[in-house]
């Protein structure tokens, strides 16, 4: 269990139509849809954690803030860190920023996560 504070990690992706406003139902336009940025910034925070939690456990997200500021294209790379800010027993916050092109800030906020039981949380699943 080693979910001090400061862990980072981050992710990097390029912008193909798939990942699209358009193709995810959130827009029209030929952008990062923000439905894929979220994805990528809770990527991020999964591999911030990659290695830190003891067997049979993983976290879901359970609470997100994002600010989408600025557009990306088809082609642009993206990157998106994930810093861990706080911990509170198995609550975990982190700080999210996406940059693209000549290190651009696309958007920010915060992602929670909670530390579960894998197995127990999915026996919730079946009633």
């Amino acid at each position: 269990m080693d979910w001090l504070p400061g862990r980072t990690a981050e992710v990097s992706r390029t912008v193909t139509a798939a990942d699209t406003a358009a193709e995810l139902g959130s827009g029209d336009l030929l952008v990062l849809g923000t439905p894929r940025l979220l994805a990528w910034a809770e990527a991020a925070t999964v591999a911030a954690l990659e290695g830190a939690l003891d067997p049979g456990a993983t976290s879901v997200g359970t609470r997100v803030g994002l600010t989408h500021t600025a557009p990306s294209g088809i082609g642009d790379a993206v990157t998106v860190t994930a810093r861990l800010t706080s911990v509170d027993g198995r609550r975990l916050t982190f700080a999210v920023a996406a940059t693209g092109p000549a290190g651009a800030l696309l958007g920010e906020g915060t992602v929670e996560r909670v530390v579960v039981d894998a197995a127990r949380f999915t026996a919730r699943l079946r009633g």
